[in-house]
């Protein structure tokens, strides 16, 4: 953690990092059982201690390149402030139908508030209405929370507030609100999402789905989590925020099932200045998913079209990138099981050094046959190696309870600050 006030800053997906925000996955993560997992959003429960040691990895990593910020610490300075609680508490309340809990929480110190908020807070079984509920909690633990790409993004000097696709994960995006504006810790402007229409339902949108190709370039997936009015009230608010200049818009429409691929950085992400990552079949292969060019121009829409893939308009608009197939180019089989566990979604740390899970053995051969060194995480961590030494590396995290949660290294950071590309 640091004092001093950062300005977020994020121009690209492969800037090197300057800080970032994390979460590592606690209690929340244990207080589940099967019959909460669907409602969780989860493909199956996580075993606790292990998850926490994988995690420990992209911490140990991270921190060696970058200032890492941690949710509950920030959270703890925004609820030390009297009006910012109950401003946030009331939010959440009113917001999760738990408003007789509402001096309880007030009257909690902030480190334990900070639990409740992240662990979930067990109902008081006093009144038949509780009681004919049938729910243990009266605010659910943020299962999800450790995938903090979600519930806000970093765009520029703004920081996006989300709209949930999912009521269960609203509350992340109250928290994220509530730390961008009130920890002390970041200077930014905020893009609000969620207070806009808030009872309408087809406004949504997740940060998973958003992707900043170049500083004039965004790429956007429009599906389960990101609805298509979700992404026209974004494209509103920046048009509003940037009334002057040009930029781009790449939308890629995305399939509803499998529920591996609800967002678009489940499918494609930016490895280097002229590399990504892709699952052939959507990005490469003929399908009826459309993709989409809108050209802003001075605060409007300009132009808006069907292009042939994301590949073709960037290689149009300056950006010519060699896709590296998840899973490898032979076999089909080795491309569903290796996206599916989250085999496409990469994070850079810097141009040509990302992060990835170990257990994507087709899609790291064909990382290493594109150039790409292969390090255990736990190599760097322990200075058995060194960054420095690499133009490009891909290290690597253990990961056989992380990805049961439904992502993979870049839905667990979210960059608050990196460095202009040289392009």
């Amino acid at each position: 953690m640091r004092d001093k006030v950062l300005k977020i800053d994020v121009q690209s997906e492969i800037g090197a990092l300057n800080a970032v925000l994390l979460h590592t996955p606690g209690a929340e993560v244990e207080n589940m059982t099967p019959k909460m997992a669907q409602r969780a959003l989860y493909s199956d429960i996580l075993n606790l201690s292990i998850a926490q040691k994988e995690y420990e990895q992209i911490e140990g990593v991270l921190s060696k390149v970058a200032a890492v910020y941690q949710v509950k610490d920030l959270l703890a300075k925004v609820l030390d402030n009297k009006e910012q609680r109950e401003s946030l508490i009331g939010k959440i309340c009113v917001t999760e139908q738990a408003t007789d809990y509402f001096e309880t929480l007030m009257e909690m110190n902030s480190q334990h508030l900070v639990k409740v908020l992240i662990e979930g807070l067990p109902a008081k079984i006093d009144t038949l209405t509780a009681f004919l509920k049938d729910e243990y909690y009266a605010l659910y633990p943020l299962y999800n929370f450790y995938f903090t790409r979600d519930s806000s993004v970093t765009i520029g000097n703004n920081a996006l507030i989300c709209k949930m696709a999912n009521k269960v994960r609203m509350r992340e995006s109250l928290i994220m609100e509530a730390i961008y504006k009130g920890s002390g810790a970041f200077a930014c402007d905020i893009i609000n999402a969620h207070d806009f229409q808030p009872t309408n339902r087809d406004i949504f949108i997740e940060g998973g789905d958003v992707l900043i190709a170049r500083n004039d370039i965004l790429l956007i997936g429009n599906g389960l989590r990101s609805s298509a009015q979700g992404i026209d009230l974004l494209l509103m608010r920046l048009c509003k925020a940037n009334p002057e200049g040009k930029f781009h818009v790449i939308v890629q429409q995305l399939p509803d099932s499998p529920e591996s691929f609800i967002h678009l950085d489940m499918v494609f992400t930016l490895l280097d200045r002229d590399k990504c990552m892709v699952f052939e079949p959507l990005i490469l292969g003929d399908n009826h998913y459309q993709t989409v060019h809108i050209t802003i121009e001075n605060g409007r829409v300009s132009k808006i079209k069907t292009v042939s893939s994301i590949l073709s308009v960037l290689k149009r608009l300056g950006m010519d990138l060699e896709p590296v197939v998840c899973g490898g180019q032979i076999d089909e089989w080795d491309q569903e099981r290796e996206q599916w566990h989250s085999g496409s979604n990469f994070f850079a740390f810097a141009p040509g050094k990302v992060l990835s899970y170990a257990r994507n053995q087709a899609t790291l051969r064909e990382m290493n046959n594109h150039g790409f060194e292969i390090i255990p995480a736990w190599d760097i961590i322990q200075d058995k190696k060194s960054l420095d030494k690499y133009d490009k590396c891909c290290v690597t995290i253990q990961g056989s309870e992380l990805p049961r949660g439904g992502g993979g290294a870049r839905c667990m950071t979210m960059p608050l600050s990196r460095k202009q590309v040289e392009w």
